[in-house]
């Protein structure tokens, strides 16, 4: 059994960030990480100033060393579950049997994507089928796009994408677009294709075009998809965290329903970027800091008041 200050379940941007805060304030903090990033198939990330186009594994690789520098200690392995010790901290159990205490904790474990079930596309995730324009719209600026549609918002995030091309075309299933929305599309030159789509066509390991049903095939060179996110909280919801519409709720620092426990990253905000998670982690472990400054004031005080001193 391991004691610390601060447990961070999740080692990607948010947590990592997170620890290298909590440990140059002289925490003494673990991050538990299961070495399995929602960004893995990516080879570059975007948007991050001074380190546009690295490699992911490389930024985490980078941030490990930090943190560990800096003292912070990084275990590999899952937390399958975290409880309650006593009235002031908690315990992480890990599948492999192992237990670590801590006053506080950061859940940082991210989300999923739930992508459409159309043959090919999960191969193709990250490489030339995309999610978010302001990541990828640059590098495929100016080819042959397509947004697959059909849920809630998917014409509008149509709209953003062809702010990085003027070849792009809408599909989604017939009878689905409002009178509005075929006009939008229209007025900006985005063509619609309504049919089912029944396969990517991919030749000499790139996407070349989007078979429809019928057998037409549209030439495209890359998609992008608006996904279902959903949030890895089960470790959250597990502590009675309070949640909207499946998604744990926060304050601004990402204070959870539950005192000690914090949540930062994209298991609480789907659209926050690699920057923007990292950005979020130091906030939370600023507001974890504070947090246990109070704990040991109050300890202070206590022992004070009996005769002894800490």
């Amino acid at each position: 059994m391991s004691q610390y200050d601060v447990a961070v379940i999740g080692g990607s941007a948010a947590g990592l960030s997170a620890a290298l805060v909590l440990a140059r304030a002289g925490r003494k903090v673990v991050v538990i990480d299961s070495r399995s990033p929602r960004n893995a198939p990516a080879t570059h990330m975007h948007g991050f100033l001074s380190r546009d186009g690295t490699d992911p594994a490389d930024l985490l690789s980078v941030g490990r060393g930090e943190v560990e520098g800096y003292g912070g200690d990084i275990v590999l392995g899952e937390v399958t579950e975290l409880a309650q010790n006593g009235r002031h901290g908690f315990w992480a159990l890990l599948a492999d049997g192992r237990r670590i205490s801590a006053r506080k904790v950061l859940v940082a474990t991210g989300l999923r994507d739930d992508l459409p079930d159309i043959p090919g596309l999960a191969d193709r995730w990250a490489r030339d089928v995309l999610h978010c324009p302001y990541c990828h719209g640059h590098e495929v600026r100016g080819r042959r796009l397509g947004v697959i549609g059909g849920t809630p918002g998917a014409v509008r995030y149509a709209q953003i994408v062809r702010q990085w091309t003027h070849d792009l075309v809408y599909f989604t299933a017939p009878d689905t677009l409002t009178t509005a929305e075929r006009s939008e599309l229209l007025a900006r030159a985005i063509g619609v294709t309504e049919g089912t789509i029944e396969q990517l066509v991919i030749d000499d390991n790139q996407l070349v075009g989007v078979q429809i049903a019928d057998g037409c095939v549209v030439p495209r060179d890359a998609l992008f998809v608006p996904p279902r996110f959903l949030p890895n909280n089960q470790l959250l919801i597990g502590l009675d965290c309070a949640a909207d519409d499946g998604w744990v709720t926060t304050d601004s620092t990402g204070r959870t329903s539950v005192r000690g426990v914090w949540a930062a990253g994209n298991v609480v905000d789907p659209r926050a970027q690699v920057i923007t998670a990292a950005g979020a982690g130091s906030a939370a472990a600023i507001a974890i800091n504070a947090d246990l400054v109070e704990d040991d004031v109050r300890e202070a005080v206590h022992a004070f008041n009996h005769g002894s001193t800490t």
